[in-house]
């Protein structure tokens, strides 16, 4: 190769020369996967840009916020090889409003981007590939392949049930605990736990026990791509700072919290012995109508359980009063207990509003315990309620 011809090859893979054709339909699916993980109010422009990167016959399209990273690729024709970045939400949006068919990317002098489609011809201003951040790579040792369908119901049993309060570091997430026997996932905000099981489920890779916590909005985007792939199996792979997922050709990396879980073991009700069973359905109907009357800040109802009947009630000054009462086998002594009333909504959204719900008590001061009331469940779900004063 003479050095005319290197520099021109160098040139490419920097990106000076780069020009690509890809079916609209695909170019969208992929943006679309990636484009929520851009940063919207961000003080570092770049991180508002996708990386476009063209080699051989594939389009790589990189999207980062710093703390987290997706991957995803698509098949193209490569007229010639290199990268840029071009402005992500603007570029989603003008790529949806597109008609079928193909669309040519080419990058120009000063970083500019043309998008052509039909009679349609954009420019949009990109900036330097040399400002973008570098973004860790899957690991190729010790991965774990994680049932995805089970993955998916791991984190719609617990994701509602993550802390909001950015001071709780180590409450932004979930825990997932992982044994060569079984999976679990464990989430708490100080108020309620949610813990579900799936036992019987071999992992490879796995010996003893491993603890990964996990950001919500990783498990967010996990429970997106999960929700539009029908993959059998993510990987999954860590390193000392950043936890992997592969969902078919996507690539999720997010930054790990770091930080002590606590020891949710400990929260666990180990002697509720007065305990009701009901339809999830009635008890979540009758509680979005009593709910209604609630007070508007703290959303609490009051649950008594007396002679084979669970009532549910609530009141406040502004709304007026309501009850509403279930059926049920009972005949322990009679129990009065406050709870929020969207903490235990979502639980029972999380189950489907199907089946049983057991609700188990102590007594008015102690946390309350729901979970399905079916021993034959694939999975194994508790859900623990800090009381009210009602």
């Amino acid at each position: 190769m003479s050095i005319v011809e290197a520099e021109v090859e160098q040139t490419a893979a920097q990106g000076a020369a780069m020009e690509i054709t890809v079916s609209r339909q695909e170019l969208l699916k992929e943006l679309t996967a990636t484009q929520s993980v851009v940063e919207r109010k961000t003080t570092i422009p770049i991180l508002s840009n996708f990386l476009i990167e063209a080699e051989g016959d594939k389009l790589t399209i990189t999207a980062t916020d710093l703390d987290q990273a997706m991957r995803t690729s698509a098949n193209v024709k490569v007229k010639k090889a290199g990268s840029c970045t071009i402005p992500a939400r603007k570029l989603y949006d003008y790529v949806k409003l597109l008609p079928e068919g193909e669309v040519s990317i080419k990058l120009l002098e000063n970083h500019w981007v043309q998008i052509r489609s039909g009679r349609s011809n954009t420019k949009m201003v990109g900036m330097a590939r040399a400002n973008y951040p570098q973004v860790p790579e899957f690991p190729s040792e010790s991965v774990t392949s994680i049932p995805a369908q089970a993955f998916k119901t791991l984190i719609a049993h617990t994701i509602f049930a993550i802390s909001n309060e950015e001071s709780r570091y180590t409450l932004n997430g979930a825990l997932l605990v992982l044994k060569p026997e079984s999976l679990a996932m464990v989430a708490t905000d100080g108020h309620r736990l949610s813990f579900v099981e799936k036992p019987g489920e071999t992992l490879e890779g796995i010996s003893g026990e491993k603890r990964v916590l996990i950001p919500r909005k990783a498990l967010s985007e996990l429970a997106s791509l999960l929700g539009s792939s029908d993959v059998e199996k993510v990987e999954f792979a860590d390193d000392d700072h950043t936890l992997f997922f592969r969902v078919g050709h996507r690539t999720l990396s997010s930054r790990k919290l770091t930080g002590q879980f606590p020891n949710y073991e400990a929260v666990m009700p180990r002697d509720n012995t007065k305990f009701a069973v009901v339809r999830s359905a009635e008890l979540s109907q009758a509680i979005q109508r009593v709910a209604q009357f609630a007070d508007e800040r703290s959303g609490a109802i009051r649950m008594r359980l007396e002679g084979n009947e669970l009532k549910i009630s609530a009141a406040s000054t502004e709304a007026g009063e309501s009850e509403d009462t279930i059926d049920t086998p009972y005949s322990s002594d009679p129990i009065v207990v406050g709870f929020n009333s969207g903490y235990i909504l979502d639980f029972l959204k999380a189950l489907g509003n199907a089946g049983e719900v057991r609700l188990e008590f102590k007594d008015s001061q102690s946390a309350g315990q729901m979970r399905p009331e079916d021993p034959d469940a694939e999975y194994k779900s508790r859900y623990v309620l800090m009381p009210m004063r009602i």
